[in-house]
């Protein structure tokens, strides 16, 4: 078993209101050098939800910067060449913005990758 960490990826469209819609997860396995996120943008439960005008095209390009710094290198820009670790740690810090991550949970896991497609189901689907 291996310890992992996960957060979930949340649309908060009014932050004032601190109502969410989870749209994604990442998951961080240290001993694994694991880190990944699924996400998926369902424009008209954000349209229903949000009852404004959201631009969808920003919100994705958003969602795929997480992505981008979860493959690392170069396009992932400064932060996605950084160590597994700090990534993560930057991905899951505490932000007001429009895309926010919920608190860090932990847990042990065999295989990350399954993990990830688990809870993802659980959580956003």
């Amino acid at each position: 078993m291996h310890l992992f960490e996960y957060a979930v990826l949340r649309i908060v469209p009014r932050v004032e209101r601190e109502e969410f819609l989870n749209v994604g997860v990442i998951v961080y396995c240290a001993s694994q050098g694991f880190l990944e996120c699924r996400y998926c943008v369902p424009e008209a439960r954000l349209r229903a939800f949000t009852h404004c005008e959201l631009d969808v095209d920003d919100l994705t390009e958003r969602l795929r910067s997480f992505e981008r710094i979860c493959q690392g290198r170069r396009h992932g820009g400064p932060i996605g060449q950084l160590p597994v670790a700090s990534r993560f740690r930057w991905l899951t810090a505490t932000r007001s913005t429009l895309v926010q991550t919920s608190p860090v949970h932990p847990g042990l896991c065999e295989d990350p990758a399954a993990t990830l497609a688990r809870l993802y189901a659980q959580l956003v689907e």
